[in-house]
């Protein structure tokens, strides 16, 4: 991707949350114009602490319990994805290109998008369910983890 790209797509993703948040009546303040920068900018997934910890050196009067329930809310409304990992909850922007699903590394966190949808292979679902939405994250370790000193090893066969 060209830093042009890259440039256009970081600033679609703050478009598209500071959106919603103004669809939904918030007051879009710069305090929130940089929580939306902050996951359009980032690629992998963020604790509510290290967007706590980010937002107070800009904001240091700003409460963990005010960036929380911002997380929340912008989860509510589809701009935030949210997944629990080793350490607790993390959130990043949702992806805006086109469906995709990710491999996140347990270790770094880093993502990886890949294009196989396995919901059209998924055998027995009810004729009269209708899917409004679905997420499918394989979890692991990336390359540079599992080579790492100290990664995770498979159990020996007995």
């Amino acid at each position: 991707m060209s830093k042009h790209e890259h440039a256009h797509e970081v600033q679609s993703t703050i478009d598209e949350i500071v959106g919603a948040m103004s669809s939904k009546g918030w007051r879009i303040t710069d305090q929130r114009k940089s929580l939306a920068a902050l996951f359009a900018g980032s690629e992998g997934y963020q604790s509510p602490k290290d967007v706590y910890e980010h937002m107070r050196q800009k904001y240091p009067g700003v409460s963990f319990d005010t960036v929380y329930r911002n997380l929340r809310l912008l989860s509510e409304m589809g701009v935030l994805e949210q997944i629990y990992l080793n350490d607790g909850l993390k959130f990043r922007a949702r992806c805006q290109t086109h469906h995709h699903h990710h491999l996140i590394c347990l270790r770094c966190e880093k993502t990886i998008p890949f294009e196989f949808c396995p919901m059209k292979q998924v055998p027995g679902l009810p004729d009269d369910f209708q899917i409004v939405n679905h997420r499918f994250e394989v979890l692991g370790y990336c390359g540079d983890c599992s080579q790492s000193p100290g990664a995770p090893s498979e159990e020996p066969a007995e």
